[in-house]
Order: structure tokens, then sequence, then C-alpha cells
């Protein structure tokens, strides 16, 4: 048994002299100090991002749909042209909601928003901009079937 000299100094808590006794002491901090985040606001470019397999897609989604959107703009006449103006409107769209999607991923702004599921958001947006691409080419092809020059734009 202890007797009371073992429990001099003994108030129901832990002894502070043992936590600050330096490199000895099995108690340490656990946490880690914060590096500085470089760039603006904590902005950083992931290369890694950039550079993998998704990155590169992402980047060939962008450079495509822009692509479509100069091509389908240098058409001066067109006689119904209500499928022009559809594939306009899908590659507009494609090329912003995409080009929105590789600065969140590019510039990891995602992690900071962690309720949304990024990775099904991405996928829906490349299904649904190929669906539509799709869509847009078949409805510009059929309702300018007499000239050459706007299948030529589709093809």
């Amino acid at each position: 048994m202890r007797n009371g000299d073992d429990l001099e100094g003994f108030d129901g808590e832990a002894s502070s002299t043992s936590m600050i006794s330096g490199a000895s002491s099995p108690y340490q901090p656990t946490t880690e100090p914060v590096s500085q985040r470089r760039g603006l606001g904590g902005l950083r470019c992931d290369l890694d991002y950039l550079r993998g397999t998704f990155g590169r897609i992402k980047l060939a989604e962008v450079v495509l749909a822009l692509i479509a959107f100069i091509c389908i703009e240098t058409i001066m006449e067109c006689s119904p042209c209500e499928g022009l103006y559809f594939f306009e409107f899908v590659s507009c769209s494609a090329l912003v909601v995409t080009g929105v999607l590789l600065l969140m991923f590019s510039l990891n702004l995602h992690t900071r928003i962690p309720q949304i599921n990024w990775n099904l958001t991405d996928l829906v947006n490349t299904g649904l901009s190929t669906f539509f691409f799709f869509i847009a080419s078949v409805v510009l092809a059929a309702l300018n079937h007499k000239t050459g020059a706007e299948i030529a734009a589709v093809v």
C-alpha cells in the first residue's frame, strides 16, 4: 500500500513537470507544424494531376471543345440555323464546364469543397458532353444536308 509520502503533491491530475521534460519524455507533440502555403491565397498548381492520365484527358477535352467551337464559328451562312446554334451551344457549354473542372482539379480547389463527389461530377460531365456532342452533330448534319460546308464542319 502507498503511504501519504507517495501521494504528496498529487491533486488527481497529471503532473506537468513530466510532460515538459524534453526529448527523453515519451510525451512529444502530436501535431506537425503547418507549412507556409505558396501562391495566391494558398492556391498552387498541381502538376502531378496535369501530368497524369486524368489531367491529360481533361486537357484534351478542353482543347477539343475549343476546336469544335472555333470550327462552328467559322460558318458564315446557314439555311436552317437551328442545328448550328445547338452545336454552338453544346460546344461552348462543354468548353466552359470542362474548363472550370480542369481548373478545380489542377488548382486543388476540389479539396476545399469535400461535400461534392468530384469524381462522379467529372464522370457525369464527360458522359453528358459526349452525348450532347453526338446529338448536336447528328442534328447539324440532318438539318444542313444540302450544303457541303456545314457537313465538313461536323466531320
